[in-house]
């Protein structure tokens, strides 16, 4: 198989290949490794080979599940597979190691993806830029010097680029959806509970973030999903199943949906003119597709809930920093943690127990005036972002925190909303502004209902694909 051969397949189409025996896992791996050689020195996406343990899992037998043989990217962040360092894109962090395989990783074992390597995140996953100190800046393979967005940066950028077709990603305040937006790729946020998270954790950022991936197809996106859905031994919640596979809704009639749309951040900041000019272009082809689509959005106290937002980030953060700290006798310090790291670690610490659940009460409250729009309406449209993604140095973690986080929260005025929340919420990657950027369009429906999500995205991708526009940076230009 040739590189572009490999490439122009999504990852169901390549195990579809290794079922009807016209290629071999091993193939396929020689082809993500080769490409990953040929790329990943201009784009910086992975910073672990796992060539070791791909050839012994393939060695040892991959299980015939929907995935079979195709090489997938692990986040180097929260995910756990046994014997291999989980750095979280940190000096600080930089060799934890356990002894088991997450839930997640298992799951995405049994399915027969294959597993080769690790991408670079930002430390802790605490920015909207992958640009950690500990590895460097990781490349947008649409623009070499740009950011391709976090806090799941390397895996978007090497799905997008070919060296995958789908890779980990997490999502605690838009890090599946941020990444996807920039580099181009399908990225859903599933319902809170969706996922396990064990046995690591219980919940993360008291049920803030969630686990899934990024990828080039809604159908691969929708596939992935049913391989890990459900909850794990003791998941202290979990979403309701669907009614039948998430695959199976990808090409089903999404029927006639009523749909809200607005392009004013939540927050008072200015959205990008080309955000803003995706997001109607998409409500116009919405409208052509014969829903019903109107000026609306959600009525709720905004300041409120990203305040609560806000401090359980904080103190979530405070606890790793200083949990880890505890387990080594390594202090966190300017020396091995970045500048905004040392002040979500310094704002968490000042946070009582009260203070904390008064965060998730207020969250909440929040939430429950959010969801009455969808009593109303079935999706919410808006640009996914609030602005393009910008040039490395912008949002540069270890910098000024406070410009830092003004910034951040600029770039990112409607992702966070879902994860409080907890409803599920898409990119898709249909428009691109004049520098050859990706500008995401953002869906967010009611909770639990993924399945609405993905037939509206797989009419989008019909109606207006992109798998055919390519990265500068990426296997297609080999």
């Amino acid at each position: 198989m040739n590189l572009k051969d490999y490439a122009a397949h999504d990852a169901l189409g390549l195990a579809q290949l290794v079922k009807n025996k016209e290629v071999t896992a091993e193939e396929l791996l020689d082809c993500a490794l080769q490409v990953s050689e040929a790329l990943n020195g201009d784009l910086n996406a992975i910073v672990r080979s796992m060539e070791t343990e791909a050839r012994a899992a393939i060695a040892a037998g991959v299980p015939a599940g929907p995935f079979e043989g195709v090489p997938f990217l692990l986040k180097d962040l929260t995910q756990s597979y046994a014997g291999v360092p989980t750095d979280c894109g940190s000096r600080f962090f930089k060799g934890w190691t356990r002894d088991f395989d997450s839930e997640m990783v298992a799951r995405w074992k049994r399915a027969g993806a294959v597993i080769f390597a690790k991408t670079n995140t930002p430390e802790g996953g605490s920015s909207g830029s992958t640009e950690p100190v500990a590895n460097g800046p990781t490349h947008n393979p649409w623009k070499l010097g740009y950011s391709p967005g976090g806090s799941s940066g390397g895996s978007a950028s090497g799905v997008a680029a070919g060296i995958a077709p789908a890779g980990h990603a997490n999502d605690g305040g838009g890090s599946i959806r941020i990444p996807a937006s920039a580099c181009g790729l399908v990225g859903l946020k599933p319902s809170r509970g969706r996922t396990p998270n064990g046995p690591d954790f219980g919940e993360l950022w008291n049920g803030i973030a969630v686990e899934h991936v990024v990828t080039r197809t809604v159908r691969d996106c929708a596939a992935l999903l049913d391989a890990t859905a459900g909850p794990g031994v003791g998941e202290p919640y979990y979403a309701p199943p669907p009614a039948r596979p998430f695959l199976d809704e990808v090409g089903a009639d999404p029927g006639t949906l009523r749909i809200g749309i607005s392009t004013k951040a939540p927050t008072g900041t200015a959205v990008d003119a080309d955000c803003v000019r995706a997001a109607e272009e998409t409500a116009k082809l919405l409208e052509d597709l014969g829903h019903a689509v109107e000026p609306a959005a959600p009525s709720f106290d905004v300041e409120t809930m990203f305040d609560g937002w806000t401090k359980i980030f904080q103190a979530n953060e405070a606890w790793a920093f200083d949990g880890y700290a505890e387990a080594t006798g390594t202090a966190p310090s300017s020396e091995n943690t970045e500048a905004n790291n040392l002040h979500l670690l310094e704002e968490g610490r000042k946070l009582s127990g009260a203070d904390l659940v008064q965060a998730i009460s207020d969250v909440h409250a929040s939430t429950r005036d959010f969801a009455r729009f969808f009593e109303d309406y079935d999706i919410w449209l808006t640009p996914t972002l609030g602005t393009a993604p910008p040039p490395h140095g912008h949002l540069f973690a270890d910098d000024d925190a406070e410009v830092f986080f003004e910034r951040l929260m600029e770039f990112i005025p409607f992702t966070p909303i879902f994860n409080c929340t907890g409803n599920p919420a898409i990119t898709l990657p249909l428009s691109w502004n004049a520098e050859g950027l990706p500008i995401g369009v953002h869906f967010g429906g009611r909770m639990a209902e993924e399945a609405t999500l993905f037939r509206l995205a797989a009419q989008l991708e019909e109606a207006r694909p992109w798998r055919n526009r390519h990265p500068v940076t990426s296997v297609w230009s080999l």
